[in-house]
This record gives structure tokens, sequence and C-alpha cells, in this order.
């Protein structure tokens, strides 16, 4: 009889054991869930909260007011030093004037594509073309006034090569102002790039003008 109880005993003691394993197995398992939960659900609203700032950081640094500023003012400045190199071939008589106008042309003419491209991709209008070009910047950034231009197109000889090494000395130094600007406060990167070569390639112009006009 003792035998039989203690075994009744044992067995019920390895079933409270048997229990309390489980129990413990559960409360870790549920203590793991909880916690793994608990940090999953913590990097969910990291994500969340970081998901917003991706777009705006990523939209940071596309273009910005320095930018449609320096497109604006660039394209009708590079229209009309465009304008200028057209007179040369007819009116120049320096073999060098000619060439550095064909040069200035060939630079400029396709920067006016992507300055005007950039701005219809911002939304921005492209500025019109015309006389207004004229009357709007004559005198800002180095523009010519209608004027200035009226007596470039009725020179010729020496007379329209030096009147058109002088205007473009001017004119360049204008643009190699505001590409400066462009560089510092501007946040396109092509836009900037863009700054960086006009004001290696009009600096070096500017100093062969000046050469050549000393020659005369």
């Amino acid at each position: 009889m003792n035998r039989k109880r203690s075994l009744v005993r044992r067995t019920a003691m390895v079933a409270a054991s048997g229990v309390a394993a489980l129990a413990l197995a559960a409360c870790g398992g549920s203590g793991d869930d909880t916690g793994s939960a608990g940090h999953g659900g913590h990097q969910a609203t990291e994500s969340a909260s970081a998901a917003p700032s991706a777009p705006a950081s990523a939209s940071q640094g596309q273009h910005n007011a320095a930018d449609v500023t320096f497109a604006k003012g660039m394209i009708p400045h590079h229209r009309q030093a465009v304008e200028m190199a057209d007179l040369a071939p007819d009116r120049a008589r320096s073999a060098e004037v000619k060439k550095l106008a064909a040069e200035i042309k060939k630079a400029q003419a396709p920067e006016i594509e992507k300055l005007s491209g950039w701005l219809t991709s911002w939304d921005e209008t492209v500025p019109a073309e015309g006389a207004m070009d004229h009357s709007m910047h004559g005198g800002m950034d180095g523009m010519m006034s209608a004027e200035e231009m009226t007596a470039l197109e009725n020179a010729s000889g020496r007379a329209f090569d030096t009147a058109f090494m002088e205007m473009m000395i001017k004119h360049h130094e204008g643009a190699v102002e505001m590409a400066k600007t462009e560089q510092s406060e501007g946040a396109h990167t092509p836009a900037r790039k863009m700054a960086v070569d006009i004001i290696a390639s009009q600096s070096a112009e500017i100093e062969q003008m000046r050469k050549l006009l000393g020659k005369k």
C-alpha cells in the first residue's frame, strides 16, 4: 500500500514538474515574442517616421531658386552672344575674330537648349525670344543695349573687330559673374557644372580677346 502511494506521489511530482516546465517555456516564448514584436514594432515605427523624409531628402538639391535665376538669366545672355557671333562672318576682318565668334556660337547654342530644358522640367517659363532680350536686360550682367547691337551691326572690318571684342569681353564678364553666383548658391548639379565650364571657357576667351586688342 505504501509502495503504491509512493508511486502515485512520484507520478504526481513528475506531472507537476512537466506542467511547470511547460508554463515556463510558454512564459519564455511569450516574452520572446513580445520582445520581438516590440522590437519589430519599434523598427516599423522608425521606418514609418523615416519614410516621409526620404523623398524630401531626395528632392532637396534637385534645383532651387538660384538655379532658376541662373537659367532664366543665362538664356537671353547666351542668345545675345550668339546673335553677336552671327554678325562676324560677314563683317569681321580678322580671321581670329571670325574663329572666336564661331567657337562662341558652337559652345553657347547647345547650352541654351539645356537651360531651356531644365526650366521646362521645373515647370518654369522659358524666356521669350526677341527684342525684349535687349530692352529688359541691357546694361545688366554685361548685356548689350539695343543701340549697342545696332552699332555693331552697322560696323565692318577693323572697326567691327574692335567693337565685337570690346563688347564681348564685357558680355563674358557678366556671364562669369552669373556663373560664379550659380556655383556658390545653386543646387542643381548639371547647372553648377555648366557654371564651372562657363567660368573656365569664357575667362580664357576674355584673355584671348584682350591679347588680340593689344595687337591693334
